[in-house]
């Protein structure tokens, strides 16, 4: 049947760079003409979640595959040094996990993982997504690990680029993927997705796994 994703990845300019700078290489992942009723993009067949082990923001590991087991889990990568784009998708997703019914609200797992591990420290992480949801899972590893989980998930991560001012942007795909508790990613959602049908996609897509 192939990904419902019919126009798969085009690079786009969009946020995560300083004021005056080029924003980053974003993945546009545009939908073919059945999303199956979601708002996000659906996939078909899904992604699979990488096997791969991170280290959280407590210093222990953390097994990609193994350790994501709630009903709905969402990746996203980022970094915590990004002025636009990260922040805007962190502060969407913490907005509509909030308007969840109580009972629903535990079975999400929103699971960051940074594109910037020299600058990333587990304590930098832990600070930032604590700004958005504290019950954010953060993760780190070395750039190898990093890329690889990037490339499976088909995440777009660019080389750093310096920025006139200083510093440098990791740009990078800026696209949320939600997970089952299989580990598979059926559902693709774009930094211009509105709060109230990312809601709406997330009980959804809960009421489904039941």
């Amino acid at each position: 049947m192939g990904l419902a994703l019919s126009v798969a990845v085009a690079l786009v300019a969009a946020g995560c760079a300083a004021p005056g700078e080029q924003g980053d290489s974003a993945l546009e992942v545009v939908g073919g003409p059945d999303q199956n009723g979601y708002h996000g993009n659906y996939m078909d067949p899904p992604y699979a979640m990488p096997e791969l082990t991170f280290t959280d923001t407590s210093g222990e590991e953390y097994h990609l595959a193994e350790d994501t087991t709630k009903p709905l889990t969402l990746v996203f990568f980022g970094y915590t040094n990004c002025p636009d784009i990260c922040p805007t998708v962190l502060a969407d997703s913490a907005a509509a996990i909030r308007r969840m019914p109580a009972e629903q609200k535990g079975d999400v797992q929103l699971v960051f993982i940074t594109t910037d591990p020299d600058r990333d420290t587990p304590e930098a992480i832990r600070e930032y997504l604590d700004r958005f949801d504290e019950s954010f899972v953060g993760l780190t590893a070395d750039m190898d690990t990093i890329e690889q989980a990037a490339d499976d998930l088909v995440v777009e991560i660019e080389p750093k680029r310096e920025l006139s001012g200083g510093g440098y942007a990791t740009d990078h795909g800026s696209h949320v993927i939600g997970f089952n508790a299989k580990d598979e990613g059926w559902l693709l959602w774009t930094p211009s997705t509105a709060v109230g049908d990312l809601r709406a996609d997330y009980t959804r897509f809960l009421a489904e796994q039941q």
